[in-house]
């Protein structure tokens, strides 16, 4: 009987007119992972970005660049509405070169960064390496009048730490469950007065330094083999810094910390080139869209910061996460999937110095909050979510979801659901088709310090994916070796097709991804026993 019904299957089906045995057109995510895989352009968009462009410190040359070519290549893969949206930010600034040797007791070439926003030294200098520790302003006193022509040595050499983790490493399936929790919300006082105090003191000590006639002065790498960083937050117009500053690898920090208290009077020879550029105070972020069917049902969004440090080719940070951003906007446009909401691509400006890029854009476009327009850089980072009472704006109801990508090339391992508990059974589903790709996990574990806070902290679904740590803690983060060779080309291409493939969902989702409720500001009954600040006195 069975072999009966399939020989007259198969008479008809021969039988039957050509059209109507044509194959249905494949689903979605099949045609997401094909263009993701066999079409991929995602090592091209991040070798562009690291070794052409490299590093983009945000209001540098480099960044201006970056900010030009991806507007190029959106309009290249046919998205609309290309543009970019500036904020007031503050000074350019480019490292053009730097060597930095000892010449006696002996010479020898050092590892060194510029910081960031401070000058150069107008021709090689040379001077006594003094060791001057100033962790406040006490040091002032103690070394009034030894600094002059003198380079100055202004952080503790700390001891060597022997690692205790491996310095590449993947999660586990045991790992990626102990990261599943609820972190229980606690209205904690933050230090966000001693932080600024601390960019004050800044402040203070290059004054000192440039009063007591010091050549420059060095601190000390965080990390040992040779990494540096070159971070500093002096990028505000008439705030930066006015005496030539290094970071100096930490190994090379030691031996000169060494000589000078052993009384051999190291000699350091400093060259640097450095130019700051005034012409435009503004970053720039950069928004593409691929235009919903129904302009009427809003909008969802992905983005990645575009702007790195000065050291490296910001590769990884966050070359990585914008490479898979713009991927992702070039699989739908190269696979014609169309979807009711809008799909918003953003390349941030300004996230190193304290998520401003994507803040700006929160207070445009979706929610404002009472912040004091004095603060900026991490002290407005740090405030920002604790000013009450939140306004919503014209995109507040618009804004469907947004995801975000900058933990580096890792694959993406799964979704942090930011405290959003309604959601994490609809990731579940949305990862079913990548099991097999690793991506399994649904954390209800909030993080922070991605581009994602803003979003959140104003009540639209937003968040961060979990993605293998790799190098990036250990190795490349911030550093001078943050380039190519430490991105994973198919880690890479799996992050962006799951992107590819969230972004539609959020956007041909029958409903919008379910909000948590819109915070409000906390009372004394919020802050739990061990009490902080104020509480703490009564």
């Amino acid at each position: 009987m069975r072999r009966s019904a399939i020989t007259i299957a198969a008479a008809l089906l021969a039988s039957a007119p050509i059209a109507a045995q044509t194959v249905p057109p494949a689903a979605p995510v099949d045609r997401i992972i094909d263009q993701g895989t066999n079409h991929s352009e995602v090592m091209r968009i991040a070798q562009y970005l690291t070794d052409v462009i490299g590093a983009r410190l945000t209001n540098s040359p480099g960044i201006r660049k970056a900010e030009d070519w991806t507007q190029a290549k959106f309009r290249e893969w046919g998205l609309a509405n290309v543009h970019k949206e500036g904020f007031e930010f503050g000074r350019g600034w480019w490292n053009e070169r730097l060597s930095v040797r000892m010449v006696t007791p002996r010479p020898l070439q050092l590892v060194a960064a510029p910081l960031a926003w401070t000058p150069g030294t107008d021709g090689p200098v040379r001077g006594e390496v003094v060791l001057a520790p100033m962790k406040d302003a006490a040091a002032f006193d103690a070394l009034k009048g030894k600094l002059r022509g003198k380079i100055a040595l202004i952080t503790d050499p700390k001891p060597i730490q022997d690692p205790v983790d491996p310095a590449f490493k993947r999660w586990s399936d045991e790992e990626l469950v102990k990261r599943n929790y609820y972190d229980l919300p606690n209205a904690e006082d933050e230090d966000n007065a001693g932080y600024a105090a601390r960019i004050a003191f800044a402040a203070r000590r290059d004054a000192f330094l440039k009063q007591e006639g010091a050549l420059g002065y060095a601190t000390m790498s965080s990390r040992n083999n040779k990494l540096v960083h070159g971070q500093n937050s002096q990028f505000q117009l008439g705030k930066s810094g006015t005496v030539p500053a290094i970071e100096l690898a930490a190994e090379d920090y030691r031996r000169l910390a060494r000589l000078a208290k052993m009384g051999a009077k190291p000699v350091l020879e400093i060259d640097s080139v450095s130019h700051f550029d005034d012409s435009d105070s503004k970053a720039y972020n950069i928004l593409a869209d691929i235009p919903g069917t129904d302009a009427k049902a809003g909008y969802v969004m992905a983005g990645a910061h575009l702007d790195s440090w000065a050291m490296g080719d910001g590769a990884a940070d966050n070359g990585a996460g914008t490479a898979m951003v713009m991927e992702a906007a070039r699989i739908l446009k190269a696979s014609g999937i169309r979807t009711r909401r809008t799909i918003r691509f953003a390349l941030w400006a300004g996230e190193e110095q304290g998520l401003l890029g994507s803040m700006a854009y929160v207070e445009n476009h979706v929610a404002r909050r009472p912040v004091d327009p004095g603060a900026t850089g991490i002290v407005r980072y740090l405030t920002w979510s604790d000013a009450f009472p939140i306004t919503p704006g014209p995109d507040h109801a618009k804004l469907a979801a947004y995801f975000n990508l900058d933990n580096g090339s890792g694959r993406i391992r799964g979704i942090y659901a930011q405290g959003n508990t309604a959601v994490m059974p609809i990731f579940e589903q949305w990862f079913a088709p990548f099991r097999a790709m690793g991506a399994t996990s649904v954390s209800a574990r909030r993080t922070d310090s991605t581009d994602h806070v803003f979003f959140d902290a104003v009540g639209i679904p937003a968040f961060q994916f979990i993605q293998d740590p790799l190098d990036y803690g250990a190795l490349v983060h911030h550093t001078n070796v943050d380039t190519f060779d430490h991105l994973k080309a198919d880690d890479l291409r799996q992050g962006a097709i799951i992107l590819a493939a969230f972004l539609v969902n959020a956007a041909n989702s029958d409903q919008p991804l379910p909000r948590a409720p819109l915070a409000t500001a906390p009372t004394a009954a919020d802050r739990f026993y061990p009490f902080t600040g104020s509480e703490a006195a009564h």
